[in-house]
């Protein structure tokens, strides 16, 4: 991803000779660094343009914006998810939204995903080979359960903006979360409670 957030994090690793993704020390430093970063929902959309895409693949990683059809009916929703979409459905596709995860266990659960991936170079070329089955036999994925979401593709009010796989670790510490009707915390607390 070209975005301006994501090549300072990159250059900066690379300066120090950190490589994302290929080992946990290195996602733990860019993790970190994603973390200290200042961004908005609005500002990541506004430099990752050139990411935009019009449909997700399944087992690549996304942000966009999202309003669901039932909110009235739902406790709380994230405005801008950041998925995994893994399984087609009607009118849309499922995912997991590892928004719905606090930090420390997003990082456990990628860390066991990374197990999943169809290559080793984590350019636009490597992706996720997920499926629920998959997800839902083996106790390493046991914090997936609270981050399966579905989603219309009626009600998605952005562009996808793809996120490649030196940028996974990166993305997934941007704090972009945006949950309508209850605050992050309770969020997270709900999470650890189903886990």
């Amino acid at each position: 991803m070209p975005a301006f957030t994501f090549d300072k994090i990159l250059e900066k690793g690379a300066a120090l000779g950190r490589l994302p993704a290929k080992e946990r020390k290195s996602r733990d430093w860019f993790r970190n660094q994603a973390r200290k970063t200042s961004i908005t929902p609005r500002k990541l959309q506004s430099e990752a343009k050139s990411q935009a895409v019009g449909r997700v693949s399944m087992g690549r990683m996304y942000f966009f914006a999202y309003d669901p059809k039932t909110k009235k009916e739902l406790p709380y929703y994230d405005r801008f998810p950041l998925i995994f979409p893994f399984k087609k459905a009607q009118g849309g596709f499922m995912g997991i939204n590892l928004h719905y995860l606090p930090p420390r266990l997003r990082a456990k659960l990628m860390d066991a995903l990374y197990g999943l991936v169809t290559n080793k170079k984590y350019d636009e070329t490597t992706r996720l080979n997920l499926s629920y089955r998959v997800l839902n036999g083996a106790a390493r994925f046991r914090f997936f359960k609270p981050t399966v979401k579905r989603y219309l593709t009626s009600q998605v009010k952005s562009r996808f903006i793809e996120v490649n796989a030196e940028q996974w670790d990166m993305a997934l510490f941007l704090p972009v979360e945006q949950f309508s009707k209850a605050s992050k915390q309770k969020v997270w607390s709900d999470s650890r409670n189903a886990i």
